[in-house]
């Protein structure tokens, strides 16, 4: 067997907050992915780093009276915390806020610029005067130009879905002092991704790099036409100034988007550094040098949220500047918990350290094993499903067979096995199941792999029921074969350890203890153990209890009364925002009557399509048939909480007697009810199929 040299990254958390479930699916199926890589043989490094630039870090900062390297320091030792909790076997972890980091950005945006690969333009931002900043449109609040809702985001109306520019909001604030901001001209640098884009067209469809569903997707970036990309940011930015800049111009900074992928370099040269001169020594250049690009593979596990930037803008960056180019990106979908968005409000936001104190985190690594495919799809933690899952897979079915059959080896045969398998071609068939799990393993078919795992079980178990050894124990004569059947069942329990060890790491490595043995590699299911002498069992693995995950949840629940936070208006004094500010006389005719209510016409609508929007990124375009005699054309501000397939075919309700409002992307002729914060999640709201399309809701 050829011994393949991997590289292997996931995508790199943003040191301005906690690790939860929802990343977890990326780095566990990454850990799982890397580990059982290694059993089968190869070289596999697997590297990561926290992405710890922008100005949301430098804000962070300062709200918290600390340096951003003091803030991003307390978050990377929590992150790495997090991480060794739920076995995440990084070979290296490190950050971008590091001398490899800066090295080697600039390094690449040199080679580009000396290829001609960058330009500058002036661009006419809003800008911040007491924080003397320019303002994302994150930081911009205001009066939407088309509906006046007012407090909108400087991008989109998160009431009538308009798309905009933060310049056309009328009133505009900023969010960081409450100041009115101006309109500023700066000079930013540009990487001109459309000179690459025969190489992306090329490089997207070949060798299966990406998912189909992905290279297809990027497809119609190609159709919109790619732009130039903005890579800098001016002071105050925590962040990497551009080099070779006028000396008579303002600092510009990388902005963070450039840095942050070149983090997977950083890392992994920072492991080269500390292996030098020792036998694990690492080349770097044998990586990520182009002429080694088919001796040596590099692959990048993401979410599938950001799959723009690893399969655009990375690509163009590295083959711009003289680098390999990824092997394959691989995406995966995002976490729901119990069918729907994670909550606070309802326990289903849970932090990495909240489900460590309630539950082990092996559970975890089963559960979104038994769920992963090579798919870009969305996976499920349901708590209760993942509650039997575990109980009955792990406890009921796997660990079974060796607490099943253990105590008999021991104690009437000192742990000896039998020198001949009794089963040759029972063994033989789950020996053999191993060449497809391991395949399964390597295309990231990992809820495959689970399935024919679980299969292997059931073949011990029922193999065990039928021959009864605690019945064949009390028949005098039968001690041979208590002891044949009994040998048989540990043997396949050892095969069970083989294929299940990149998942549950711990669990193997105390099963190795006692089994007595050394080696669990994929290549070691061929060896049996015959005449082999195993150690008292113990117990390996606790049924979860559902007092532990309601606990849990218990402890995930944002508490709804926190200490308030002031909120200032700028004509009043601060209001906080748990305590109702005393209404005013004309406050009070704000409430409508039940005559208001009744000019609402709300129907039930059935979605014929659903559709992303073409260069908006924040809306989806519905198709709705309300009982009328031709569609709706409805648009809605919910693209980063659904994909359109979740949503086509359900039945909605639709606002139908709002005025038509022309958009950028065409006409909306009513609106889509959805329940949440925008900000945090939104969920729409679905009827049972047996409402009736164009009934009015009363």
């Amino acid at each position: 067997m050829k011994v393949r040299e991997i590289l292997v990254t996931s995508a790199l958390p943003y040191a301005n907050g906690y690790i939860h479930l929802g990343h977890l699916v990326e780095y566990i199926q990454t850990d799982i992915w890397a580990r059982a890589m290694k059993a089968q043989g190869h070289q596999v490094t697997y590297v990561c780093a926290d992405d710890a630039h922008g100005t949301a870090i430098m804000l962070k900062a300062e709200a918290n009276g600390v340096t951003p390297e003091e803030q991003i320091a307390a978050v990377k030792a929590s992150h790495e915390a997090d991480f060794a909790k739920f076995l995440i076997n990084f070979d290296n972890y490190h950050s971008t806020h590091s001398e490899e980091n800066k090295h080697f950005s600039e390094l690449i945006y040199r080679r580009l610029n000396d290829a001609g690969h960058i330009s500058t333009k002036d661009v006419e931002q809003l800008f911040d005067p007491e924080k003397q900043l320019f303002l994302a449109d994150r930081f911009v609040k205001g009066t939407c130009p088309e509906c006046a809702a007012a407090d909108q985001y400087g991008d989109n109306c998160e009431v009538c879905g308009t798309t905009y520019d933060a310049t056309d909001l009328k009133d505009p604030h900023s969010t960081l002092s409450d100041a009115t901001p101006i309109l500023k001209t700066s000079k930013h640098y540009f990487f001109n991704l459309p000179e690459f884009e025969q190489f992306l067209k090329d490089w997207t469809r070949s060798d299966n790099r990406l998912q189909t569903s992905v290279a297809n997707k990027l497809q119609e970036w190609f159709e919109a036409g790619l732009a130039t990309w903005d890579i800098s940011r001016d002071a105050p930015y925590f962040g990497f100034q551009i080099p070779d800049t006028p000396s008579d111009e303002p600092d510009k900074y990388f902005y963070v988007w450039l840095d942050a992928p070149v983090g997977y370099m950083a890392s992994f040269k920072n492991l080269c550094d500390k292996r030098a001169g020792t036998d694990e020594a690492l080349d770097f250049d044998r990586y990520w040098m182009q002429e080694n690009e088919h001796k040596t593979e590099v692959y990048h596990f993401i979410g599938k949220d950001i799959v723009y930037f690893h399969a655009l803008f990375w690509p163009a960056m590295l083959a711009g500047s003289e680098f390999r180019t990824p092997t394959g990106v691989f995406a995966h979908g995002f976490l729901m918990v119990n069918g729907e968005k994670m909550s606070k409000s309802r326990g289903t936001f849970i932090k990495a350290e909240t489900y460590a104190d309630h539950l082990h985190p092996e559970y975890l690594r089963y559960y979104f094993a038994s769920k992963l495919s090579d798919k870009v799809e969305d996976i499920n933690l349901d708590l209760e499903d993942f509650m039997q899952k575990v109980n009955s897979d792990l406890v009921g079915k796997v660990v079974n067979i060796a607490s099943r059959s253990a105590g008999f080896l021991v104690k009437k045969y000192d742990g000896m096995l039998t020198e001949v398998c009794a089963e040759p071609s029972l063994l033989e068939d789950i020996t053999k199941t191993g060449d497809e799990i391991a395949a399964a393993y390597e295309n990231r078919e990992f809820s495959r792999a689970m399935r024919l795992i679980m299969q292997c079980a059931d073949k011990a178990n029922e193999y065990i029921d039928e021959k009864k050894p605690w019945a064949l124990a009390k028949v005098e004569g039968a001690e041979q074969e208590v002891q044949d059947v009994c040998s048989v069942a540990i043997n396949i329990f050892r095969q069970l350890m083989v294929y299940l060890a990149p998942v549950l790491p711990e669990l193997t490595a105390n099963a190795k203890e006692f089994l007595n043995i050394d080696d669990l590699s994929f290549a070691s299911r061929n060896e049996w153990l015959l005449g082999h002498k195993i150690n008292k069992f113990k117990p390996l693995m606790q049924r979860i209890e559902e007092k532990d995950v309601a606990a849990m949840i218990e402890a995930s629940k944002e508490s709804l009364a926190q200490a308030a936070t002031p909120v200032t208006n700028k004509d009043s004094k601060p209001v906080e925002k748990n305590e109702p500010a005393a209404a005013t006389d004309a406050e009070q005719t704000d409430y409508i009557g039940i005559e208001d209510f009744a000019k609402v016409e709300m129907k039930v609508a059935h979605v014929l399509a659903c559709n992303h929007v073409e260069g908006a990124d924040k809306l989806l375009q519905f198709t709705l048939d309300v009982g009328e005699d031709k569609p709706r054309n409805v648009f809605s501000g919910i693209r980063k909480f659904y994909e359109p397939e979740q949503l086509q075919g359900k039945k909605v309700i639709c606002v139908t007697n709002l005025a038509p409002r022309k958009m950028k992307f065409g006409v909306s002729e009513g609106m889509v009810l959805s329940t949440g914060n925008p900000k945090t999640g939104l969920t729409v709201v679905t009827l049972p199929d047996g409402c009736v399309v164009g009934d009015v809701l009363a």
